[in-house]
């Protein structure tokens, strides 16, 4: 049993955030969802050959060339996301966000009359979203095998008592866990058999996950892009990505019975806070060979960033007779480098006479090859790297836009699919996300009003904590909802 009393706890506290810079965070700063204006989602995104809208920099920035005015727009967006999780009984949540989705200018450079060589140049700057990260999570349920204090005394034992350390370092002190007895210190029992002295575990605790995730990732895209001979268009982008991440989860258990250990419940809070800048370079041109056909093609370096993190977590478990224990470790800061995934992507449209035209786009990455890097504290990052290689793949995804137009008023549909980003025995691997969306838009020569709705929707196993026996979880279904709306002005015809 434990020796030492509280008061001598915080001598053994070690360094917290041991699961910082994991698989999720690689692939959570890798994938994007390219947001941007109304016309660009309600189309699907699909503008790799189309081009002619502010969104289309950070996608293919020879989509620059194709305007033909100066032009400043900006388009403010309503995120509404629900989650729904069934962890032995069903749950939602949700929440919404106003943001910015989008906002840019297009300006010339060069602009002439001449129908071969250089026809224009232009410079432009675009602020566009490329991923909400705002989520919120209430899983709960009845526990009838398991708790997450089992994963703790799984993760200590073979450590002697005086070396724990993280999580299950507060655990120890807040009584969750504590030494078998006989067992030297190094084996370790739980509150639910009474740490060892039962022959068996009592469970049938009421278990309760608050998960509250806020953040995006965005990127400001200054570009050149020209036109020559209305046959080729061509750009380039320097991507300056930012990414502001706070994750946060609150887990609880409690008893409504009796425990020969006096357990009543404890909750356990862990808190992470990820900001950083990274840096890319996009390619990327457009063909006309005729004058109704367009083919896109684009290359996106991989974006180099530099993040700093946040982490703190805490216990407090409650005993019979009113018995408290409070126990946090000390906040930690780490900085370090992340990589993400090159990016090709190649397009066609179609333009309809002048009534309407469609367009679809196909895009590569593969999210094995994302990397962390340490930046000056010497951490060896080659077993999270190669937890990365072995966990995630590369992946295929598509998109598909049309429009119509009926005199000043255009009609616009747009689907999307973003395939598979886990290897096969994962338990996300059959993970996708589809889009499914739609808007219209109104234009006069100079002034145009875009309005856009998006509906992503994607399934996933959300893994509370993992022991020697099981892994519980639970299934999500998340819905998110965007409703954009853009306002744009063109001039210097």
């Amino acid at each position: 049993m434990k020796k030492l009393s509280v008061a001598l706890a915080s001598i053994f506290l070690a360094s917290c955030g041991i699961f910082a810079q994991n698989v999720d965070d690689a692939l959570r700063y890798s994938q994007l969802f390219y947001n941007g204006s109304a016309r660009f989602m309600s189309m699907g995104g699909a503008f790799t050959a189309l081009g002619g809208d502010m969104s289309s920099l950070s996608q293919n920035p020879a989509g620059l060339g194709v305007f033909r005015s100066s032009e400043i727009s900006i388009s403010p967006q309503l995120y509404h996301i629900k989650t729904s999780a069934d962890f032995r009984g069903p749950t939602t949540d949700y929440l919404y966000n106003f943001n910015l989705g989008q906002a840019g200018i297009v300006s010339k450079l060069i602009s002439s009359d001449k129908e071969k060589g250089l026809i224009s140049l232009n410079f432009g700057y675009s602020f566009n979203k490329t991923n909400n990260l705002y989520s919120t999570t209430r899983i709960q349920g009845t526990s009838n095998t398991s708790s997450m204090a089992d994963s703790w005394a799984d993760i200590s034992e073979g450590t002697n008592y005086t070396q724990l350390g993280g999580a299950e370092g507060i655990a120890y002190d807040a009584w969750i866990i504590d030494t078998i007895t006989g067992s030297n210190g190094r084996s370790y029992g739980t509150v639910f058999n009474n740490y060892g002295d039962n022959l068996t575990s009592l469970y049938g605790q009421h278990m309760r996950r608050l998960i509250n995730n806020k953040g995006y990732t965005g990127e400001h895209a200054l570009s050149i892009g020209g036109n020559v001979s209305n046959k080729l268009f061509f750009g380039a982008t320097l991507g300056i990505s930012r990414l502001n991440y706070t994750g946060h989860y609150e887990h609880l258990e409690k008893t409504d019975y009796v425990l020969d250990s006096g357990f009543s419940d404890f909750s356990y809070t862990e808190h992470f806070e990820n900001s950083g800048t990274g840096y890319s370079l996009k390619l990327g041109a457009i063909i006309k060979p005729i004058e109704s056909l367009r083919l896109g093609f684009a290359f996106h370096s991989p974006t180099l960033y530099r993040i700093d993190e946040y982490y703190y977590d805490n216990i407090t478990s409650r005993f019979e007779g009113n018995e408290k224990y409070e126990m946090k470790n000390d906040p930690s800061r780490y900085s370090y480098a992340l990589t993400t995934p090159f990016r090709a992507l190649g397009g066609i449209a179609y333009q309809v006479r002048k009534s309407g035209m469609i367009s679809a786009d196909i895009e590569y990455v593969d999210y094995s090859t994302a990397r962390f890097s340490e930046t000056g504290d010497n951490f060896d990052y080659s077993e999270k790297n190669l937890a990365i290689r072995n966990t995630l793949k590369p992946t295929v995804n598509y998109r598909l836009g049309g429009e119509y137009r009926l005199n000043k008023v255009y009609f616009r549909g747009g689907y999307a699919h973003y395939g598979k980003a886990f290897e096969k025995g994962e338990e996300n691997a059959n993970m996708t996300h589809d889009a499914i969306s739609f808007g219209l838009g109104f234009r006069e020569q100079n002034l145009y009003v875009d309005l856009g709705y998006v509906n992503l929707r994607n399934t996933q196993q959300y893994i509370l904590y993992s022991t020697f026996t099981e892994s519980p979880m639970a299934k999500l279904d998340v819905r998110r909802n965007i409703f954009s709306a853009t306002f744009g002005i063109k001039f210097g015809y």
